[in-house]
């Protein structure tokens, strides 16, 4: 018969399938600093020495770092998602961009129509909240906090399809795109009448996955990232337009 004793699991072990699982669902993010050893072995209910083994063994895996005097952190585990050369290619061509951007359209569509169909209750007050409170940055001038919150409401979309690997593969995305790698999100905030357009978009999305309607807000999504990907390509244009245009002014009054 195919049976072998149970054998007793170890608290240390225990405690690391359970920061694993935090970690994989995408709840402890990667440079998120834990609570103190005090504090944590309480929550926990475990000793301080299945603690510290626990730790030990998150940080030979690679998921946890500690820094002296500051604590233990949860690794930058999306770090090794793409080379360094990659990285430097993306940066340094623009039609990496254009592939991006529908790379993200056929993604997020996807997720959009996931999150419609199985996030929970919970999960789409936290995709509401999120969007509250771009309507509350839109009134300020500074484009900053609207640009970030743009990308936190759509990782809380990304979070709601229940799809880990998804998350961990966008979050690596949108750190990329946080750091200015294809393109700087604030840009795209600094015309006023964009900006009304991509929080209309918004909230299109927003209404279709509080509605549960996988189809409306798969559509929301494909229609906001297409007007992204028009708006860049505009501006690229635009530039290029104006370079041009220097060029001949400077010729001109060399005459």
């Amino acid at each position: 018969m195919p049976f072998t004793p149970v054998q007793p699991e170890k608290l240390s072990t225990a405690v690391t399938r359970q920061i694993e699982k935090l970690i994989l669902r995408g709840i402890l993010r990667p440079g998120e600093r834990l609570p103190s050893e005090r504090e944590l072995s309480e929550r926990l209910g475990v000793s301080r020495p299945s603690l510290r083994d626990a730790v030990a063994e998150l940080q030979e895996k690679g998921l946890l770092t500690t820094k002296a005097g500051a604590g233990i952190y949860v690794a930058n585990v999306l770090g090794s998602a793409f080379s360094d050369a990659l990285v430097n290619l993306f940066a340094n061509h623009r039609e990496a961009v254009a592939d991006y951007v529908s790379f993200r359209k056929d993604l997020e569509g996807l997720a959009a129509e996931r999150a419609a169909r199985h996030a929970s209750d919970t999960d789409l007050r936290v995709v509401q909240t999120i969007f509250d409170k771009m309507e509350a940055a839109h009134q300020k001038r500074d484009p900053s906090d609207e640009a970030r919150l743009d990308a936190d409401f759509h990782l809380s979309i990304i979070e709601a399809s229940h799809n880990v690997v998804m998350l961990h593969m966008m979050r690596s995305m949108y750190q990329l795109l946080q750091q200015g790698v294809f393109y700087n999100r604030q840009t795209m905030f600094k015309q006023r009448t964009t900006r009304e357009m991509l929080l209309d978009q918004h909230r299109a999305i927003n209404d279709a996955l509080q509605n549960r309607d996988p189809a409306g807000a798969r559509a929301a999504v494909e229609a906001h990232l297409s007007y992204v990907a028009q708006s860049l390509s505009d501006q690229h244009r635009a530039e290029r337009n104006e370079a041009i245009a220097k060029m001949r002014l400077d010729h001109e009054n060399e005459r």
